[in-house]
């Protein structure tokens, strides 16, 4: 395989004779894509039931989950405020359960609580020393300001990007095309065709890069059925493979 620099953005030649466009702009999704949300989120709502009183089972944590992802795909469309949101999933939950609890005072804990966790997803440490100094490399995640620079700085990956746009300080969330509009007007000498958008979730990180013109990878670690309405550029079930399909060691 061999390698060519041209006008700063680089080529490789496959084994088959065809070129592969490499990238000067690489995107990632936070949440469940480097960062491991799954494991903190059950982290941080376990310690807030906790410390609000309130029964911390399982059941009641997977609930929580469901509730709280239906309510981010519903901000996705527009249904719902992210204001609203962060207690609304509260109001929801003690419903659901008859619990008596202050929705607010509740939403106030698990800000303060899942603010604590960085864990990373596996691989992305390594991904991003594979790729720092060859990529100018940013953030685009919906989330909230405060847990998510919270979260960036106990990752340990921080360092290796220039910026994270955030759905919450920008005033737009992915995948509109005002959230992109922003990256794009931010990044300093910016061209969709030269960028790479990396995520999990084919409703706000695909399809805000696919509408967007920008190629997509999807990281699809449960080998998930691939979309025939939405054209994926690449698939990678683990991170790993993001750096082999750039060309990169790790």
């Amino acid at each position: 395989m061999r390698a060519f620099l041209l006008y700063n953005v680089k080529w490789i030649v496959m084994e088959k004779g065809d070129f592969m466009k490499k990238y000067k702009w690489l995107l990632f999704d936070a949440d469940n894509t480097l960062l491991d949300f799954t494991r903190a989120e059950r982290a941080g709502i376990t310690d807030t039931l906790i410390s609000m009183g309130l029964p911390a089972t399982d059941e009641v944590v997977m609930t929580y989950s469901k509730i709280n992802d239906g309510l981010w795909k519903d901000l996705e469309r527009g249904l719902v405020t992210k204001e609203r949101l962060k207690v609304l999933r509260f109001e929801r939950l003690c419903q659901h359960y008859s619990l008596e609890g202050d929705p607010v005072a509740i939403a106030g804990e698990y800000v303060k609580n899942l603010s604590k966790y960085g864990f990373l997803c596996d691989g992305a440490l390594e991904l991003c020393r594979a790729l720092y100094g060859k990529y100018d490399m940013y953030i685009i995640t919906n989330g909230i300001k405060v847990i998510q620079d919270s979260r960036f700085g106990k990752s340990g990956i921080k360092e290796y990007f220039i910026h994270s746009f955030i759905s919450d300080e920008i005033g737009c969330e992915k995948p509109g095309r005002a959230f992109f509009d922003h990256v794009a007007n931010s990044i300093d000498g910016f061209d969709p065709a030269y960028a790479l958008v990396i995520g999990d979730s084919l409703t706000s990180d695909i399809l805000g890069g696919v509408n967007y013109g920008i190629d997509t990878c999807w990281v699809n670690p449960k080998g998930h059925e691939k979309p025939a309405d939405l054209p994926i550029t690449y698939t990678v079930t683990k991170l790993s493979e993001v750096a082999r399909l750039l060309g990169e060691e790790q």
